[in-house]
């Protein structure tokens, strides 16, 4: 069955591009990329080897810009690898939670149908591709194209592509490993070699397909370049491409503002009644399953039965829109039969099948447990929108000063299409005041043309804020405690 969907992009920020897939008019998955995040997953790097530890089978190496980052050396066979040794690499995983990032000296090349890997053998195609007359047509061109010394892999998103497209593809993909290469040979260590194309475009290439029928950018410019890839790549089953100018932010529009703050909490909620409590640590998800209000309809079996099986399709769900990875353990409610213990474990193959990112379904285990791993692409959404509590010694979280003040800019544009007053005072909580001072004040002036006073209210919780005044400048300078908090 063919799930139709639409591609929003909230890239009208310099300081934070989003993006989420909407299946059926439901988010499914959301991207960020903050301007500031350093070594981002794709990028190749020119490093110097900083240490080798024999013990641990690996090296730290020096991306010149962050922590080190972390080198398998089994990732670098048939590479010195030796103290200040340098070696190009190209980033497999991002930093993430104190964690420097993991990098390969195996390097692979993305393009639009085919990934190009200088240095392999190997010629394959993607797995999601079930046609087997498809599959063998698409391997042979494959074969044909793959120059000595690189590997190919043609992409799910080649099906039905004649060989002419699988050709320029490899042109261009053959070309940047050249350029790539002349700046290894000319460049210093540490230094950066290829960065790969910015969110949307990485999405667009990764994700665009006949299912997307729309694409919705609140940006001209980004417009204008998403409007030129779908020319360029589509010539049937053409998405349609579309510039969002309305008042309301468009995230706020399309109901995934909401979705996204509901996708931090730890509480989910069943359509039936029932719940699901996640609880996310840094190797291992629990998820438990509750019946919670949903008390069935005939008897204790059926009722429990349905409530797991509506349990796993939210938990599919949970697990792709907070890009969580590693192993996850699910307590569903105890099931007596085994006939309904396969009917749930098929059921989740069924729903995980369709995973862009590999997962495998574990069977119910001797204390009622279903393991499931889940391939790691890319950093969770908790670990991308909130930090450690600095209120309970890091029991808990909040999000981070960053996202707070991202959602005090979106918000300060909606005010500021809606009046032309001079002057706005907002009320927010010290901490993130200072963080917008020290950061974004200036910058935001100038973009919206009014002059923005801070009120710190200690009162008020991490996450709120309020608008306090709008209108002339002369009255917001006489309001009383209005001022900037002095940068540290």
């Amino acid at each position: 069955m063919t799930i139709e969907r639409q591609i929003i992009a909230n890239v009208l920020d310099s300081e934070e591009m989003r993006l989420a897939i909407l299946e059926e008019g439901r988010v499914a998955e959301i991207f960020s990329e903050r301007m500031w995040e350093t070594q981002k997953a794709g990028e190749i790097f020119k490093a110097r080897v900083d240490s080798v530890l024999p013990g641990m089978n690996a090296s730290f190496v020096s991306l010149g810009d962050g922590r080190n980052a972390f080198l398998y050396l089994e990732d670098a066979r048939g590479i010195d690898i030796r103290a200040n040794a340098e070696v190009v690499v190209q980033v497999v995983k991002a930093a993430r939670k104190g964690k420097g990032a993991r990098v390969s000296a195996r390097v692979s090349l993305p393009g639009r149908f085919l990934v190009l890997v200088p240095g392999g053998s190997e010629t394959g195609v993607s797995k999601r591709i079930l046609d087997e007359g498809e599959r063998k047509r698409l391997r042979q061109i494959a074969r044909a194209l793959r120059p000595t010394g690189f590997g190919i892999i043609v992409r799910t998103v080649a099906e039905g592509v004649p060989a002419e497209a699988l050709q320029g593809d490899l042109a261009m993909l053959l070309e940047l490993w050249q350029e790539i290469s002349s700046l290894a040979e000319s460049q210093p260590a540490p230094s950066l070699l290829y960065r790969d194309i910015g969110l949307v475009g990485r999405i667009l290439r990764d994700e665009l397909n006949g299912d997307v029928s729309e694409i919705v950018v609140d940006c001209p410019e980004e417009y204008e370049k998403v409007a030129a890839y779908v020319r360029d790549f589509f010539s049937e089953r053409t998405p349609q491409v579309e510039l969002y100018a309305g008042s309301v932010p468009i995230f706020e529009f399309y109901g995934i503002e909401k979705e996204l703050a509901a996708a931090l909490e730890r509480k989910v909620w069943l359509p039936s009644g029932g719940t699901l409590v996640v609880d996310q640590a840094e190797a291992l998800t629990v998820i438990d399953v509750n019946t919670g209000k949903y008390v069935g309809v005939t008897n204790l079996r059926e009722t429990v039965l349905k409530t797991n099986l509506e349990a796993a399709e939210s938990i599919y769900r949970v697990l792709r829109l907070r890009s969580i990875g590693g192993i996850v353990v699910v307590d569903f409610i105890d099931m007596e039969y085994e006939e309904d213990k396969n009917a749930l474990l098929q059921r989740l193959e069924e729903l995980f099948r369709h995973d862009r990112c590999k997962a495998r379904v574990y069977g119910v285990t001797q204390l009622g447990l279903v393991e499931i791993t889940r391939k790691r692409a890319r950093g969770d959404l908790k670990g991308a929108f909130t930090r450690s509590c600095p209120f309970c010694s890091g029991n808990g979280w909040v999000l981070k000063e960053d996202t707070v003040s991202l959602s005090v800019k979106r918000f300060l544009r909606k005010v500021c299409r809606s009046g032309k007053a001079e002057a706005l005072i907002l009320e927010l909580y010290p901490a993130v005041a200072r963080h917008i001072v020290e950061n974004y004040i200036e910058a935001w002036e100038e973009e919206f043309g009014r002059k923005i006073f801070l009120r710190e209210m200690p009162g008020f919780p991490w996450e709120k804020f309020r608008l306090d005044f709008q209108g002339s400048m002369t009255q917001a300078e006489h309001k009383v405690n209005v001022y900037r908090p002095a940068s540290t």
